[in-house]
């Protein structure tokens, strides 16, 4: 039998943009920080939609460290993607 690995697609929400301005280009640092975050958030609200389920679940990592360091790991995978599309912010 083969050894065969199917992918799934991946299905977005309309309401969901995923990149915000189909753009990972800002003008600062500050800038591309703040995109992280917002793109950070994007996928928690992609992955998670129900609306009550997601503020039921900030009471639960909002009280475990662990799940913050987490949440800072995704904000800075997120912040060296944009900062390598933005060549650093070197001109």
């Amino acid at each position: 039998m083969d050894n065969v690995i199917a992918h799934s697609p991946v299905v977005t929400s309309p309401e969901v943009t995923l990149v915000p301005n189909n753009s990972l280009l800002t003008e600062t640092p500050e800038e591309g920080r703040q995109l992280a975050v917002k793109m950070s958030r994007l996928i928690i609200k992609l992955t998670q939609p129900d609306e009550e389920k997601r503020n039921q679940l900030r009471d639960v990592y909002g009280n475990d460290a662990m799940m913050l360091i987490a949440v800072g790991q995704t904000v800075a995978t997120e912040f060296a993607t944009i900062a390598a599309a933005n060549n650093y912010w070197r001109k």
